[in-house]
């Protein structure tokens, strides 16, 4: 399963590294989602700070949607969904191949959106282990959920469309989790913010182990 998982992600990261859409698309794409906030609570210096951790997680989840459809478009063009079923890997190895690509880039657009929200939002910098824990788990819950209802709508017209609705509803607890603990990490309170990391990892082990167990079937329906 691993070995398949391995095969999937580097096919997926280099397609991703050649195209090079996620530098010149997704990552602007994120960083303007900053920038508009900034400008449009800038009167309101303080609001802006106090408000930085949930607009982080607004320009992440507004990020994975966009990783989230290019990852099976990729696969939706040239046959690239029935040569998947007929290849023989692993439905599991696929669904951890392709939520591993996913999270990659999720991961390094959190770094360059980091240092963004540091720089336009003046959020201080705290609680470096409680943040960085948050932001693994929510990363892995983000790329597995996202990765299920990928392959759900993928072979659809509509998917673009689609893909947003179903998924927001149920990526919402974890937005909310990691929201919260990174609230607390900036505050320099980071006692108080592993109850919701442990809310975090909680849903993205739930997404995972569906994921894992619900892929293949989805994919072959699909």
């Amino acid at each position: 399963m691993f070995r398949d998982a391995a095969l999937v992600a580097g096919k997926d990261l280099r397609v991703e590294f050649r195209s090079r859409v996620a530098t010149n698309q997704v990552a602007p794409y994120a960083l303007l989602v900053l920038i508009v906030f900034a400008f449009a609570l800038d009167p309101d210096r303080g609001f802006l700070t106090k408000a930085a951790p949930g607009l982080f997680w607004v320009a992440v989840v507004f990020s994975a949607l966009l990783a989230i459809q290019r990852s099976f478009t990729i696969e939706a063009a040239d046959g690239g969904r029935d040569a998947l079923r007929l290849s023989g890997l692993d439905p599991s190895g696929i669904f951890i191949g392709k939520a591993g690509a996913v999270a990659v880039q999720l991961a390094l657009l959190e770094v360059v959106l980091g240092l963004g929200v540091v720089v336009l939002y003046n959020a201080p910098l705290g609680g470096a282990v409680l943040l960085a824990t948050t932001c693994v788990l929510a990363t892995v819950g983000l790329a597995a959920a996202g990765t299920v209802f990928g392959v759900l709508v993928g072979g659809l017209r509509v998917r673009d469309t689609l893909l947003p609705l179903l998924l927001l509803p149920v990526l919402a607890p974890l937005v909310l989790g990691a929201t919260r603990a990174t609230e607390y990490a900036l505050a320099g309170t980071p006692a108080d913010g592993w109850l919701w990391v442990q809310l975090v990892g909680a849903f993205a082990a739930v997404y995972t182990a569906f994921g894992i167990v619900a892929f293949g079937p989805l994919l072959e329906e699909s």
